[in-house]
């Protein structure tokens, strides 16, 4: 849709569903409350969705305001099935910012629905304007306070992890009582919320819609639990990636490889490499500058008895800049750089530049999942 703040906003097929929805049940609304719209009511509901999500929109752009504002990179942003997200690919440093992070979304949809309410009273209340104002205040009112619920995936959820983290001091601990309340959260919307809008119904004049209400209101508390509780879950797992991400060390991770010239048969280049202990194998030129990598699965896909007669340059891939990683790289910083270029070995060279040894992108993914698996 557009780069605001240079973070691109991209609309989820799923969004044209929500809003087929919203013109329908608003639409019905409006045929109790302004009969003589006639079918034209369902372009008035329309235009509420599109301004529904608009506001949505802004609510999201209030974190990503912050965030860059924390340098923290956004992703982009999406609206979806139930609102919207902003992907901000990194944590926040302190409890304190990412209560901010998370606070300044409903504070904003606050904000907007004092700015609606003001609206409504230069209008009529009987008119199209004013059912339309009446309309987005009450809905931001609702986006502020369900989002202010503690528990993840909502932003009270976050405000309330931002909490634990300074009180306990660990950001792990935050994110596990952020979670747990919201699949409790999740549990409590899938059985509350029809008891609830049931209640409502069955003291309306439509008796005869009853049946209908019902089984919509289960179904919509069934998603929304299904949501809160899936994104609870994503939050833990995403918590358990960031802490074990620190092992990820590109000068642990490193196979010690050993330097041969173009023309080396592939026999000889593996007979040193074995000799040195090395499990991989560079190719220089006559100085000793690096020139490309031999590949590990070319080197499988040799047979045995045609290797004296195969130059290790027949298997090399060539370097580019991209496949230069320093030693240091560890974590967050090591998979971007990876993810940047992506290759099956990469060269690991000191600070001075000196050859350190060959990564193998199968070894990190290896490292990745043995390091998730463990408890934390």
């Amino acid at each position: 849709m557009g780069r605001p703040f240079g973070v691109p906003v991209y609309v989820a097929p799923s969004w044209f569903l929500v809003a087929a929805l919203i013109t329908w049940v608003f639409g019905g609304q409006l045929d109790r409350v302004l009969p003589e719209l006639g079918a034209a009511r369902y372009l008035v509901s329309l235009f509420f969705a599109v301004a529904f999500y608009a506001s949505v929109l802004v609510h999201e752009l209030a974190h990503t305001v912050a965030a860059l504002r924390f340098k923290l990179p956004v992703r982009r942003i999406q609206l979806q099935f139930f609102g919207g997200v902003s992907e901000i690919e990194k944590e926040a440093e302190t409890p304190g910012r990412e209560f901010v992070l998370a606070f300044v979304g409903p504070l904003l949809s606050l904000v907007l629905a004092g700015v609606f309410y003001a609206a409504m009273q230069t209008v009529e209340p009987g008119t199209v304007p004013g059912v339309l104002l009446a309309g987005l205040m009450a809905s931001n009112l609702i986006v502020a306070a369900f989002n202010l619920l503690p528990g993840l995936p909502l932003d009270g959820g976050r405000m309330l992890r931002a909490v634990v983290w300074k009180i306990t001091g660990k950001p792990m601990s935050g994110t596990i009582a952020a979670a747990w309340i919201g699949r409790a959260l999740a549990v409590s919307v899938l059985i509350g919320l029809p008891l609830l809008t049931q209640s409502g119904a069955l003291g309306s004049d439509a008796v005869d819609n009853v049946g209908m209400d019902t089984v919509m209101d289960a179904l919509l508390a069934a998603i929304l639990a299904a949501i809160i509780w899936t994104g609870a879950g994503n939050s833990l797992r995403m918590a358990r990636l960031r802490e074990h991400l620190p092992e990820l060390r590109a000068r642990t991770l490193t196979r010690r490889a050993v330097p041969v010239e173009t023309d080396t048969p592939l026999s000889e280049a593996l007979r040193r490499a074995n000799a040195a202990g090395a499990r991989a194998l560079v190719v220089v030129d006559a100085d000793g500058n690096p020139l490309s990598l031999v590949r590990e699965a070319a080197i499988v896909g040799v047979p045995e008895h045609r290797r004296p007669w195969v130059a290790v340059s027949g298997l090399a891939q060539d370097l580019t800049d991209g496949m230069r990683v320093s030693a240091e790289l560890a974590g967050e910083e090591l998979l971007d750089t990876l993810r940047a270029t992506p290759a099956t070995e990469y060269l690991v060279v000191e600070e001075t530049g000196e050859i350190y040894g060959v990564l193998s992108a199968a070894d990190v993914e290896r490292a990745f999942v043995k390091a998730m698996a463990r408890p934390s």
